[in-house]
C-alpha cells in the first residue's frame, strides 16, 4: 500500500499572521489570497506547469487548527487511500484522531499525531486531482 505520496500544505502559526503574510508576498514573491494563504502550483523541470499543487498558510497564533498538537506548525501530506493508512497507522499502534472529513470539493481528511505531539494532516485530494 502506498503511504505518503507528496506534501498537499505547510501551515504554521504567526504571532502576526497578516504582517508576515505580507512579507513573504513582497519579499519572496509567494501570491497570497484573501484565505490567509497560496496555492503553490506544480511545474516541471522546464517550468511547464503539471498538474497539481502545494497549499501554504499562514495562521493566527491562537488558532486551534493544530490542536491537540501545541506546535507551531502543521503539514499536510497526499496520500492515496485514506481510509486504508488510517487503518494500518491505528493497527501499528498510532495515535489517530478520531475525526475525518470528507468534501466532494476538497477530498478526505484525517489526522496523526507523531511521537513528538505534532498533529500531522493527511489529504486524499478527490478523484482526478
Amino acid at each position: 500500500m502506498k503511504r505518503v505520496t507528496g506534501i498537499g500544505g505547510v501551515f504554521f502559526k504567526a504571532k502576526d499572521p497578516a504582517a508576515l503574510r505580507a512579507w513573504y508576498k513582497r519579499h519572496l514573491g509567494i501570491d497570497v489570497q484573501p484565505w490567509g494563504g497560496a496555492a503553490l502550483r506544480w511545474a516541471d523541470d522546464v517550468n511547464a506547469p503539471t498538474p497539481g499543487s502545494t497549499a501554504w498558510s499562514v495562521v493566527a497564533l491562537d488558532s486551534q487548527q493544530f490542536a491537540p498538537s501545541q506546535s507551531p506548525f502543521m503539514i499536510n501530506y497526499r496520500v492515496a487511500d485514506l481510509p486504508a493508512l488510517l487503518a494500518a497507522l491505528r493497527s501499528e499502534g498510532c495515535t489517530i484522531l478520531e475525526e475525518t472529513t470528507d468534501d466532494p470539493t476538497f477530498g478526505k481528511f484525517g489526522w496523526v499525531m507523531d511521537p513528538e505531539g505534532n498533529k500531522i494532516e493527511l489529504w486524499q485530494p478527490p478523484p482526478g486531482k
